[in-house]
C-alpha cells in the first residue's frame, strides 16, 4: 500500500511538473516561433508604414517588418481575431477603429489596445491630366454615387439612382459616362468616402438631413451606400491600379489617398471639391472637405512576445519620421500639428491602451 501511495505521489509530482513546463513554454511560445513582426491593414497607410519598416530593419537589430495591405476592415478582422502567433501584432487603418471591431477584439481576447495617430491625410478624387479637371460639390458626388437618391419631385421618398452621365448629375459638368473607380468595402478609405463625401451630400437634402436624428441607422444606410450598376467600379487594394486604369481610361476618375496623387502628379490631376484642391496646406487645415486622420493599432499583449514591437513603435513615432519635416511627410503624409504629435509621440512610447475611440473630425 505504501508502495502504491509512493507511486501515486510520483505521478502527481510529475503531472504537476508537466503542467507547469507546458504553461512556460505556452506562453513563451509567441516569441519562440515567430521573430518577425506581422503588420496588416490599410493601403493608404501602407507605403508609410513599409517605409518606416525599411528603414527599421535596416538597423540590423530586428528583422524588417511583414506588411500585407488587406484594407482596413480586413485588417481589423485579422487583428481581432484573437492572440497568438497566427495573429498579426499590429493593423494600419484609414479611419478609427469602430465599435463593433472594438467589441470583436474583445470577445476574442484581444482586451489592451494602443491607438496611434499618425497623421492625416486627403481622399483624393482624381482624373487624367488628358483630360478638363473636375469641379465638384458634395451634393454632385452623391448624386453621381448613392445607390438611392431622393426623388426630384420632392415627396419624402427614394429613386434608384438614374445618373448615366456627369451633365445629368449637374449640367456644368461635362457630359461623359459616370466611371469611378475606388476601394472596396473592406477599406477605410471607402468608409471614409462613404461618410465625407456621398453622405455630406446626401445631407443637403433637407428630409433626409432630419433622418439622421430620427432614425440614425437608417439614414446612415441610405446615405453611405455606394451604387452598384457599373458606376462604381471596385479596384480592391491596389491604389496604384486605379491610377493605371485612370492613364488607360481619359473619362475615369479615380478615389485614392493624398500621397497617391503626389507620387503620379505628372499623369493626373485632382478634382476640386467644393472649390478646393487637396494640398499639404488645405488637408492639414481640414479646409478641404475630404481630409481624414490616419492610425495603427498594436496588440499590446504582444509587446515582449514579438521581438521589436516597441522598437518598431519608436521608430514610427519619432520626429525624424512623424514630425513636420520627418520622412513621411516626403512620402505625402501631412503631419499632426507640434502639440498633438508630442501627445501620441508620448502616450505611444508609454504603451498607452486606448480607452476611448478617435472619432473622424
Amino acid at each position: 500500500m505504501k508502495k502504491q501511495t509512493v507511486i501515486n505521489q510520483m505521478t502527481a509530482a510529475t503531472a504537476a511538473a508537466v503542467l507547469v513546463t507546458g504553461m512556460i513554454l505556452s506562453a513563451g511560445a509567441l516569441a519562440a516561433e515567430r521573430d518577425t513582426i506581422n503588420i496588416v491593414g490599410s493601403s493608404t497607410v501602407y507605403p508609410f508604414a513599409t517605409t518606416v519598416a525599411e528603414r527599421f530593419g535596416k538597423t540590423g537589430t530586428f528583422k524588417t517588418p511583414k506588411i500585407e495591405s488587406t484594407g482596413t476592415g480586413g485588417g481589423m478582422k485579422l487583428f481581432c481575431a484573437g492572440i497568438g502567433i497566427d495573429t498579426p501584432d499590429i493593423t494600419n487603418a484609414s479611419r478609427a477603429i469602430k465599435g463593433s471591431e472594438r467589441d470583436l477584439c474583445a470577445s476574442n481576447g484581444v482586451s489592451s489596445i494602443i491607438e496611434v495617430k499618425i497623421g492625416y491625410d486627403g481622399i483624393v478624387m482624381a482624373n487624367s491630366k488628358a483630360s478638363k479637371r473636375f469641379e465638384l460639390s458634395q451634393v454632385d458626388i452623391y448624386r453621381a454615387l448613392a445607390k438611392e437618391i431622393a426623388n426630384p419631385d420632392g415627396s419624402e421618398t427614394l429613386i434608384p439612382n438614374p445618373n448615366k452621365t456627369w451633365k445629368q448629375v449637374n449640367p456644368m459638368l461635362p457630359d461623359v459616362k459616370i466611371e469611378v473607380i475606388g476601394p472596396p468595402p473592406s477599406s477605410g478609405t471607402r468608409d471614409a468616402f462613404a461618410e465625407l463625401a456621398v453622405q455630406a451630400g446626401c445631407d443637403k437634402t433637407d428630409w433626409l438631413n432630419k433622418l439622421k436624428s430620427s432614425d440614425e441607422a437608417r439614414h446612415d444606410k441610405i446615405c453611405r451606400a455606394i451604387r452598384e450598376d457599373g458606376a462604381y467600379i471596385e479596384a480592391g487594394e491596389n491604389d496604384n491600379l486605379i491610377v493605371q486604369k485612370l492613364e488607360a481610361n481619359k473619362n475615369a476618375v479615380g478615389i485614392f489617398g493624398y500621397s497617391f496623387l503626389e507620387e503620379n502628379s505628372d499623369k493626373i490631376q485632382a478634382s476640386k471639391i467644393k472649390d478646393t484642391l487637396p494640398t499639404f496646406e488645405t488637408i492639414s487645415n481640414f479646409s478641404y472637405p475630404l481630409s481624414r486622420p490616419l492610425f495603427f493599432y498594436v496588440k499590446k499583449a504582444h509587446i515582449g512576445k514579438v521581438p521589436g514591437i516597441k522598437e518598431y513603435i519608436a521608430e514610427f513615432t519619432n520626429a525624424k519620421a512623424m514630425g513636420s519635416d520627418g520622412y513621411l511627410a516626403d512620402k505625402g503624409m501631412i503631419p499632426l500639428s507640434k502639440e498633438e504629435f508630442a501627445r501620441v509621440a508620448k502616450n505611444a512610447n508609454a504603451l498607452t491602451p486606448m480607452t476611448n475611440f478617435q472619432k473622424l473630425p
